[in-house]
């Protein structure tokens, strides 16, 4: 039975006594309910002490005078009821209670632009299975690991496209992410001006005290109309810090990226420079990864250094169930003292 439906029960139900004397949760001093073993242990220390201490009169009686009834078997009963008094103020002094605590938790946030470069040049495999795929995959690693932060995507190849505007829709934005294919700008080249500028435009209305921007690319910007340093200049005026992350090898690289997967040798250019020095105007840090676990490593800094402090407020409401072995006791001191205050008590007795 759950210990919620045993709150619903009545003080005289025997589940009081059976499911949630035993549930160790349901106790604000549980330790103390062990000491209702010792209760028969100190009637039984008592009775004996009594029995050897006391004047005892010989007295020669033939034991065919000896009437054998019923009566002697309750001798019992006074002391029975008395030991019951005391285990139920024990088990009232252990606290049986419920609590119902909860939790709210919350975070100023953070406002995160993910800018992902789809040129043809990230089909290139010294990043496995290729570029785009590795950077795909990092990036939902990245989006399931934040909490209650504002993310939005970026894509740019020759020209810049927002996939996403900041959303806390994490299913969504995965989503996103995994549809990112090499065919959704048909413009080919590198505008690395052109996707800061559009992350930027997501980042002017935002209140959040923290605005990033993190950009992939393995390539040299080559398109759009923005010069890259400006728009990173343009970024910082906002507030926004920029955090570049170059793919991939630079020079010669042997991959298989044709139509027949033979292997072929291409020359990747990478203005480390530019993307260098828009980070340093943004703020943030630049990167070099050249291979995925290089890549994962970079983003779980990222996220360390880009946390916002998450915040919780905890309500607790305590629920007393002491009474129910309180009234218990009541009703077994009633008893015993209908036995004091009887003649049953000299009746048992003799």
């Amino acid at each position: 039975m759950e210990q919620k439906a045993l709150f619903t029960e009545p003080w005289y139900s025997e589940v009081w006594f059976t499911e949630y004397l035993f549930n160790e949760a349901a106790w604000a001093h549980p330790n103390v309910r062990y000491l209702v073993a010792l209760v028969p242990l100190f009637f039984i220390l008592r009775w004996a002490i009594r029995y050897f201490t006391n004047q005892k009169l010989a007295v020669a009686i033939l034991d065919n005078n000896i009437k054998k009834g019923v009566l002697p078997y309750f001798i019992w009963l006074p002391n029975l009821f008395l030991m019951l008094f005391v285990a139920n103020i024990i088990l009232a002094l252990a606290r049986p209670q419920s609590s119902n605590e909860h939790v709210e938790q919350w975070t100023e946030g953070i406002d995160i632009i993910l800018m992902v470069d789809i040129s043809l040049s990230m089909k290139v495999d010294d990043l496995k299975p290729n570029r785009l795929e590795a950077s795909k995959q990092t990036c939902n690693d990245f989006i399931k690991g934040r909490f209650q932060d504002r993310i939005g995507l970026v894509i740019f190849s020759g020209e810049a496209y927002s996939l996403s505007p900041l959303t806390t829709d994490y299913d969504l934005l995965t989503e996103y992410v995994e549809d990112i294919n090499f065919d959704m700008i048909e413009t080919r080249g590198t505008a690395i001006g052109d996707a800061l500028a559009a992350g930027t435009n997501r980042m002017r209305e935002s209140e959040s005290e923290s605005k990033v921007i993190i950009l992939l690319s393995d390539g040299e910007s080559n398109s759009g109309n923005i010069d890259p340093i400006t728009a990173a200049q343009m970024a910082e005026s906002f507030g926004v810090t920029i955090y570049t992350i170059a793919i991939g090898k630079e020079g010669e690289i042997t991959t298989r990226t044709g139509p027949f997967n033979i292997p072929q040798t291409i020359v990747n250019t990478l203005d480390e420079t530019t993307l260098r020095k828009i980070a340093d105007i943004g703020k943030g840090k630049f990167y070099r990864v050249q291979n995925n676990s290089m890549m994962q490593e970079v983003f779980e800094e990222i996220d360390r250094m880009e946390k916002a402090e998450i915040k919780e407020s905890r309500y607790k409401q305590t629920t007393d169930y002491y009474y129910v072995y309180l009234y218990w006791a009541l009703c077994s001191l009633l008893v015993w003292l209908l036995f004091k205050a009887t003649p049953l008590t000299n009746i048992l007795q003799d």
